[in-house]
């Protein structure tokens, strides 16, 4: 199954009105950075344990490690949680860097260094964090 295959089976077994609005953040991820890298991880372990949440992934980077390794992994993270949505912005090497430049704009979201959570779309700025997106997809990987 295709990476697009398996993010369109994700968001349609969302419950209906989380998977509405994880379709709209989605298309708006692919207008502002059409032709970007798609990932999806389905939160699950090498032993099949589920560790996290399902995520649909935009863009690309490389995270390095301190071992001298790195891997390949995504810029932006989507994901459906209990209580809203995830909006993840990795790479980042100044941690206050959202919190201060979109968090005030942003309406009812909880900003971390990495992490805008939502509970709802109409509950936050969609065009702030449509600015935040793209700013992450913007980095240099």
């Amino acid at each position: 199954m295709s990476t697009e295959e398996q993010i369109r089976e994700h968001i349609a077994c969302l419950p209906e009105a989380k998977s509405k609005e994880i379709k709209i953040l989605h298309e708006h991820i692919l207008l502002v950075s059409p032709g970007c890298k798609l990932w999806f991880t389905d939160g699950k372990n090498a032993d099949g344990k589920v560790v996290s949440n399902p995520n649909i992934g935009y863009g690309a980077y490389a995270i390095n490690y301190a071992d001298g390794t790195s891997r390949g992994f995504y810029r932006i993270g989507l994901s459906a949680n209990t209580t809203g949505i995830s909006v993840y912005i990795l790479g980042l090497e100044d941690k206050t860097f959202l919190a201060e430049t979109y968090g005030p704009k942003l309406g009812k979201a909880k900003v971390t260094g990495y992490c805008i959570k939502f509970k709802s779309l109409k509950e936050i700025d969609v065009e702030v964090l449509e600015s935040a997106i793209k700013y992450g997809l913007e980095l240099p990987g």
